[in-house]
């Protein structure tokens, strides 16, 4: 069994700082150790590891968890670009060493055929863990019955879309069954909430009006049609008493909401995304030209962004968002944003960030936006308790597994395409970003797996984890 020593470091959770060295021994971590213990105390330790990891002046976190990517996803005819081999690789020069994806169930299919092809992608292919959320794309009986059996096979989320009618949307008579199974079985409803039928008349109004560029993508999916589906989830959620998690949050109002519903005690979750936090309407999707097709995505970037920012901040801070994931669906922008070049609707939405979320979430540690400890628990604390991995993951601690990043805050990252780029995209949608820590060495089940600017890690290196029930319900 290797053995592992990470010495001198500050070994942070979601509730302190400490220094003290990390024994880890095989795939586990074994301890916690005062500094100094290892060579002198305990009979020469140091000396009888396998590695030595030198961690002084740096952070020890666990590794972190983002529980909401989309690798080799179809959609609007093409597939996001990375698979799970590529995603998962970039995933972990990040920082991440667990990932959680959405198999789909589209109409007219079964949801188990569905997360059969997830896991037959999947398997074998991952460079870090992994496990699944599943995409119920079609409410029926046959979906209703197959949903009560989803937490045999370790998937204990579902997540439905209040938008993209004729792909994946359910009215809400539908949801409102579905939410009937969650309350039933403890899954987590996982909601995609934006008003899909209103934001589709919008979007073709600007197109007969011959506004078809990126820009109109923002403007179509207004702020109100995201506050108005976040409401009626809530709603729906409260009389069904089925727990609720809101998807990618970009708006303020729907904030507002989220912040409503948990004061008045409901088991009602949200989360937000570095691009909601850092990214513009006018800035990045009003780019000269066809260059905002980079930055579509749904929900999209917001207008006056600096006031929906410093809502997202804010309520980061006091927890009225639980947590930051990536919404990874990654798109080239030759060949497939292009697909759009004539019309805003017909470009794949998605934006690739899997690399870059532990980062980007430092950076509002280093800008007092939040605190360290608070990083650590959105980036991997909270998406493991959230999603039924907690103890496993998400905490450094005897019997957890050895997902270790070390981290340098006196580090730095420059992000952008010739630099700090290992997802299977032909450009960055974080291009000049520059960031104030670097990620220098991460360990997956105690297999160094990033050493510097150094990928040791394999295909093949992940496992598929079977999830349990969330620990936020009251």
């Amino acid at each position: 069994m290797t053995t592992t020593l990470i010495k001198g470091g500050t070994v942070v959770s979601a509730t302190g700082r400490v220094q003290a060295d990390v024994l880890i021994e095989g795939d586990r971590i074994a301890g916690l150790l005062q500094p100094g213990t290892t060579s002198a105390g305990l009979g020469g330790l140091e000396q009888s590891v396998d590695r030595v990891i030198d961690a002084t002046g740096k952070y020890v976190i666990p590794g972190g968890i983002d529980p909401h990517t989309h690798m080799q996803m179809p959609f609007g005819g093409t597939e996001a670009c990375d698979t799970f081999e590529t995603g998962t690789r970039a995933a972990a020069w990040g920082g991440t060493t667990t990932i959680i994806d959405f198999a789909i169930q589209r109409y007219g299919e079964r949801v188990m055929d569905g997360l059969a092809q997830w896991h037959e992608w999947a398997n074998g292919n991952c460079a870090i863990d992994y496990g699944f959320h599943q995409i119920i794309g079609g409410i029926d009986d046959d979906s209703l019955a197959v949903m009560r059996r989803l937490p045999e096979e370790g998937v204990t989320s579902f997540k439905l879309f209040m938008a993209y009618p004729g792909v994946f949307y359910s009215d809400d008579a539908q949801i409102f069954k579905a939410m009937q199974v969650g309350a039933e079985t403890g899954l987590m409803t996982m909601m995609h909430a934006e008003n899909g039928p209103v934001i589709d008349i919008l979007a073709a109004q600007l197109a007969d009006a011959g506004k078809l560029s990126p820009y109109y993508h923002g403007i179509s999916r207004v702020w109100q049609m995201e506050e108005e589906a976040t409401h009626r989830a809530i709603m729906l959620s409260d009389v069904t008493k089925a727990p609720l998690y809101i998807v990618h949050v970009s708006a303020k109002q729907a904030v507002a909401q989220v912040a409503a519903a948990r004061s008045r005690g409901q088991n009602v979750f949200a989360e937000t995304c570095p691009q909601y936090l850092y990214l513009s309407l006018e800035e990045n999707l009003g780019a000269p030209g066809f260059e905002g097709a980079k930055w579509v995505c749904s929900t999209p970037l917001r207008s006056r962004a600096e006031e929906h920012q410093n809502e997202l901040w804010r309520g980061l801070r006091t927890g009225e968002l639980s947590l930051v994931s990536t919404d990874h669906c990654p798109f080239c922008f030759k060949g497939q944003k292009e697909m759009g070049k004539d019309d805003f609707r017909a470009i794949p939405n998605g934006i690739g960030s899997v690399e870059h979320r532990v980062d980007l979430l430092y950076q509002g540690v280093v800008e007092g936006r939040i605190t360290v400890e608070r990083w650590v628990e959105l980036v991997s604390t909270t998406p493991a308790r959230m999603f039924g991995l907690y103890g496993k993951k998400g905490v450094i601690a005897p019997g957890a597994d050895a997902d270790i990043v070390v981290y340098d805050p006196n580090g730095h990252t420059s992000i952008g395409m010739g630099k700090t780029h290992h997802m299977n995209m032909d450009h960055s949608a974080w291009e000049g970003f520059e960031i104030d820590g670097h990620v220098d060495t991460v360990l997956s089940r105690g297999k160094v797996i990033i050493d510097g600017n150094e990928y040791l890690g394999a295909k093949g290196d992940g496992q598929f984890l079977k999830r349990g029930l969330t620990q936020y319900l009251t």
